[in-house]
């Protein structure tokens, strides 16, 4: 069957990327299943950036990621209901909630960095390390590589070197 997104080029490049994203996020939710945490992957960016940029109020958290600030604080709500994150209101300014990883966010985080994100890296890294020439052209070659082998299988693959 042919591929309309891909047939319309440049038309639907937003969602081209927007399902190629989702097909990462889907096959690195694989990987990360394993962590035995109900935790999705599109939340794991959330943890990265408190991992590196420490408690941060939701605006700022927002804006370090690149989203919307009610998209944020529903990952927010929901980290904090599986005590990986807390909140807090700010000391300077009641009006602001702080964000923080709790131990347990803390250790998710740990193990994700030393077991999880190098393999996906490195899958991705795999993925597009041949890509040349116009934007169309290697998204259809990402495409073309994830449908022959997912990113989950790239990993398994890598491990097994």
């Amino acid at each position: 069957m042919e591929d309309v997104l891909r047939a319309l080029g440049f038309l639907c490049l937003g969602s081209r990327l927007k399902r190629l994203g989702e097909q990462l996020q889907a096959d690195t939710q694989r990987l990360l299943d394993g962590l035995d945490v109900r935790v999705q992957s599109s939340q794991y960016p959330l943890l990265a950036a408190l991992d590196r940029l420490g408690p941060l109020p939701v605006g700022e958290l927002a804006q370090s990621l690149g989203v919307t600030q009610p998209g944020v604080t529903r990952s927010v709500s929901l980290l904090a209901d599986l005590a990986l994150v807390d909140v807090t209101q700010s000391q300077d300014d009641q009006r602001r909630r702080m964000v923080s990883l709790t131990t347990s966010g803390q250790r998710l985080v740990d193990v994700a960095k030393r077991d999880v994100w190098p393999q996906v890296e490195n899958a991705v890294a795999d993925l597009c390390r041949d890509l040349s020439g116009p934007l169309l052209d290697q998204l259809a070659a990402i495409e073309d590589g994830l449908a022959a082998t997912p990113l989950y299988r790239r990993v398994e693959k890598g491990a097994a070197q």
